[in-house]
């Protein structure tokens, strides 16, 4: 256990945790939304700090990160709980873990992480697979070692961070990919637990702040397919942060999801029709992932239409010249360094 960095002492022996935006009031003795902050005699405490439930060597592009190191690869880590709760999630077996007296991760300290990351030789150290606002705590302990030793710091986040916690990682975080998951409040309070309108906020600030920011939305079947959607979330990135922030528009699946097992998977022309959303709205770099051999992975020069980076799988062929378009040297706004 570890004190959270981030809560208010109340009345009644009462706390508030501050780490998300859910702004959980706990009694004693009881946790909040996530499962893994406790009040414990007033005082709030971290129960997974240096629990980790998965650490592994991913390719870059399965954060999904497409213009920040490209072809790299990232040291992955993780601890169980979420703040979300989402009908549709593909790793509910961590990030909705019953909720038990003992946290279940395996022990590793902040100078354990980094030293893996370097001597497997990433570049940079992912918090994802849950939200990594639940272990800000650790997370935020690796960051600055990672820092100080010249690593990057990438988080994967839900964004439904407060903005206490966004100023805290945001000195050592390099960037950020957000899901924006639909576009009202009705589907975010349905189908996540909560609200639509901190992570939009999150991601603003995340831009402003001169964090790299690229945008995820699962595309859901009778949820958050319709081209109304689609659109709003176009324009907000294109209006809010800029026509260069990637959008990765991704295939749900059934089979993987969590209480959303009798819906089809997204149908590929409806991958397609996000996608000519996006473009039509003005964004460069509209990706759809999910979808194995699918052609729409690559990084193509917004400009002339010249293919920049390959992508087959997480095999990546990188044909740029220093971040450049090779034929008309456009700027393609990769972070390579």
């Amino acid at each position: 256990m570890k004190e959270a960095y981030l809560y208010k002492k109340l009345t009644e022996s009462k706390v508030q945790c501050q780490n998300c935006s859910h702004f959980c009031i706990i009694l004693p003795g009881k946790r909040g939304i996530c499962g893994v902050k406790e009040n414990n005699n007033s005082t709030l405490y971290s129960l997974n700090y240096g629990k980790i439930i998965a650490h592994n060597i991913d390719p870059i592009e399965k954060k999904p990160l497409f213009h920040f190191l490209p072809g790299s690869a990232t040291y992955s880590i993780s601890s169980v709980g979420c703040n979300f709760k989402c009908a549709n999630c593909q790793n509910w077996q961590i990030s909705q873990f019953p909720v038990l007296e003992e946290i279940p991760g395996e022990n590793i300290t902040p100078e354990q992480i980094v030293q893996d990351a370097i001597k497997n030789k990433c570049p940079s150290i992912s918090y994802t697979y849950t939200e990594p606002t639940i272990f800000l705590e650790f997370a935020l302990d690796v960051m600055k070692l990672a820092k100080e030793k010249g690593l990057k710091n990438i988080w994967v986040s839900n964004g439904f961070m407060s903005i206490e916690s966004a100023k805290l990682i945001i000195p050592y975080l390099d960037a950020n990919n957000i899901d924006i998951k639909g576009f009202t409040e009705d589907f975010y309070k349905k189908n996540c637990k909560a609200s639509l309108q901190p992570v939009l906020e999150t991601a603003k600030l995340m831009k402003a702040s001169g964090v790299w920011v690229e945008i995820t939305t699962l595309v859901i079947p009778k949820l958050s397919d319709s081209q109304t959607i689609l659109k709003n979330i176009a324009k907000f990135i294109y209006n809010e942060l800029g026509p260069e922030t990637p959008w990765h528009v991704t295939q749900f699946s059934s089979e993987i999801s969590w209480k959303l097992k009798k819906l089809q998977n997204t149908p590929t022309k409806k991958l397609e029709q996000a996608f000519r959303i996006g473009r039509s709205i003005g964004l460069k770099n509209v990706y759809i992932g999910n979808v194995p051999g699918f052609p729409y992975e690559d990084t193509i020069c917004p400009k002339c239409q010249t293919l920049a980076i390959n992508r087959i799988g997480y095999f990546v062929k990188r044909l740029d010249k220093n971040g450049k378009c090779p034929k008309c040297g456009e700027d393609l706004n990769l972070i390579l360094k």
